[in-house]
């Protein structure tokens, strides 16, 4: 009876044109062009639901910074950042993240690494004044939804998450009395869900996750957090997370994982789980921790063979490599409480990494951001874990 149930599920898969499948084997799906893989919203009637995750990129390495053993040494490390964040120039980068949503017009996108930042000349932090830097230099939410509306598209915010809030001093010259100058910068980092304009959504939560990052020479801490929602799109509810989880210590990152993990423990509607979850596909810790828990990595059900190896990091921190040199797989899109008949996983799956081809920088050479991104069209069917 095994053997004919088999039978009968290749037959199937045979009759409405894909590749039949062993028993033993994985899924060996027909090649389809990458321009077809996200130009309809249904397929045999069948209804689709398109996610990107996309990870920004603020455009200098902090790291430098929150690891400075001597703090005397922040205002010129800070001034050195600020200096790559111009030169990464997020207004030019903006176009290209818009166009690329343009391409694949998902339903949902993730975004994580959405800065704000405040300036405050002079400042006062070095003299040990507590005023808040509040002039804006720069938002990258109002630059991005600037570009993505000037190509044409209907997207909104959903949600968002206040993650890092964190305001130091940078040298700026020195004086005429001989006197050095300081400014005060500070960085506000975000996670953020775009609906598109169609998409009904509700049951929005934003919320840090308990385990932080301290910083103890800075007498700071690094929170991350997610954004939640259910959508609805053609009569049909998901529930959708994004998250940037912590890439610096192992076991900090693990329990904001179980956190996010506890939180969709109840949910009954299929789960679209994307975001930086900073761990390596397919032997990272974490990684394996989320497929034990029932989830499953779209990027491995893939129907586009010829879709790479989905590598999304990294680009160098100025964005400038000639090379791509891309060689993991951190950025990710897991879903749960899905079925999966023994030959055909998700029915029709399409997965496409961008960001990622020479052709996709900017006209004066920038990388779009130091990560790819990765777009996935899915036909999930609900399933009780």
């Amino acid at each position: 009876m095994k053997h004919l149930r088999w039978f009968l599920c290749c037959l199937f898969i045979a009759g409405f044109g894909f590749q039949s499948c062993e028993k033993d084997s994985p899924l060996q799906a027909p090649l389809v062009p990458e321009s077809e893989s996200f130009s309809l919203d249904k397929v045999r009637g069948k209804a689709k639901v398109r996610v990107m995750t996309r990870n920004v990129y603020v455009g200098t390495d902090v790291d430098v910074i929150l690891e400075a053993g001597d703090p005397a040494q922040v205002p010129f490390l800070v001034a050195e950042a600020f200096q790559m964040l111009q030169s990464t120039n997020f207004s030019e980068r903006a176009i290209a993240l818009a166009k690329e949503i343009a391409e694949s017009k998902p339903h949902l996108v993730g975004l994580q690494e959405i800065s704000l930042i405040r300036m405050q000349t002079p400042g006062d932090f070095v003299f040990g004044g507590t005023t808040p830097a509040v002039d804006v230099y720069e938002d990258f939410l109002q630059i991005l939804m600037a570009a993505i509306a000037e190509q044409g598209l209907n997207y909104q915010v959903a949600g968002s998450v206040e993650n890092a809030d964190v305001e130091m001093p940078m040298f700026t010259g020195i004086d005429g009395n001989g006197n050095p100058t300081f400014s005060d910068i500070r960085l506000t980092d975000y996670d953020v869900v775009l609906v598109r304009g169609n998409v009904d959504y509700y049951d929005v939560v934003a919320t840090n996750y308990q385990a932080t990052l301290p910083i103890v020479d800075l007498g700071i801490e690094i929170p991350r957090g997610y954004v939640a929602l259910t959508a609805k799109i053609h009569n049909r509810e998901y529930r959708f997370a994004n998250t940037h989880l912590e890439p610096a210590v192992d076991q900090i990152k693990m329990a904001q994982a179980q956190e996010l993990i506890q939180a969709m423990a109840n949910e009954t509607m299929p789960i679209i789980m994307v975001g930086d979850f900073n761990t390596h596909a397919t032997y990272g810790d974490v990684y394996n921790y989320i497929v034990n828990e029932g989830y499953e990595d779209v990027w491995l059900h893939k129907q586009n063979q010829n879709g790479g190896n989905g590598y999304t990091a990294p680009h160098d921190n100025d964005l400038r490599n000639e090379i791509v040199m891309l060689d993991r797989r951190i950025d990710l899109i897991f879903v749960g409480n899905v079925s999966f008949p023994e030959c055909l996983p998700f029915g029709r799956v399409k997965v496409k990494v961008v960001g990622d081809e020479l052709e996709d920088r900017t006209p004066s050479g920038l990388w779009p951001s130091d990560h790819a991104g990765v777009v996935a069209k899915l036909h999930l069917k609900k399933h009780h874990r």
